[in-house]
């Protein structure tokens, strides 16, 4: 099976699905990865005071963690970080599009719509529009994802609240999903912060409790054709 997930920024693949993506790489399918946004530049007022340097390095740990979790390709796209909502909404649905077009994958794995980070929002609905189930489309299954420091910061204030009802058990891989945030030298951050190795094995814990499982990661379905 062919799997495509696409994420707004650098890490939120791991944060959102890294021990999935491990999993499913485990099984023997194919799993691209598709970073929209470039990461970084939106920590600046202005993009182009954004050290190269570390916006190159950045995305040698989007690779690296990539390897970690077993994904078949990695790609990150310039979409300005943060900056989403500059840049035409059928700009990036057509990118989108593209995407799917090159890796015609079955199943995709992408942002909630009710995060509090706008470039998230703005994905899932580019998402949604590039995969509008026509006779065609291979894409069958999709699936949403929550993101440590951004979803549950939110307060379901902005958007539809995240809803999971798709258990993955993931106690055979949250060490790689752990591992591969950490490959992201510039975004893991320390506890308690939600975006630490701690944090995220106490995430995964919990999820796992509600599902029976020692560690897991949920998913909002957003539709699947069979």
């Amino acid at each position: 099976m062919n799997v495509l997930v696409i994420a707004a920024h650098p890490d939120d693949e791991v944060l959102g699905c890294g021990g999935t993506i491990a999993r499913l790489a485990a099984d023997g399918h194919q799993i691209h990865i598709a970073i929209l946004g470039e990461g970084i530049t939106g920590r600046h007022d202005i993009r182009g005071d954004a050290d190269s340097n570390a916006l190159e390095s950045l995305h040698s740990h989007a690779k690296r963690a990539g390897q970690i979790l077993g994904a078949t390709s990695v790609e990150v796209l310039d979409l300005p970080d943060n900056r989403f909502d500059t840049v035409s909404q059928l700009d990036i649905n057509k990118r989108v599009e593209r995407l799917v077009e090159k890796h015609n994958p079955e199943a995709i794995y992408t942002h909630h719509a009710g995060d509090l980070n706008l470039d998230h929002v703005i994905t899932h609905r580019a998402v949604l529009t590039a995969t509008r189930p026509m006779s065609k489309s291979a894409v069958k299954t999709i699936y949403t994802f929550e993101v440590a420091s951004s979803s549950e910061w939110a307060f379901d204030s902005t958007g539809p609240a995240f809803a999971p009802n798709v258990f993955v058990d993931i106690e055979k891989f949250i060490d790689a999903k752990c591992e591969a945030m950490s490959a992201y030298e510039s975004e893991a951050r320390d506890f308690p912060h939600p975006r630490s190795t701690q944090a995220l094995r106490a995430q995964a814990t919990h999820w796992g409790a509600g599902c029976g499982r020692a560690a897991a990661e949920v998913f909002q379905l957003v539709r699947d054709i069979r």
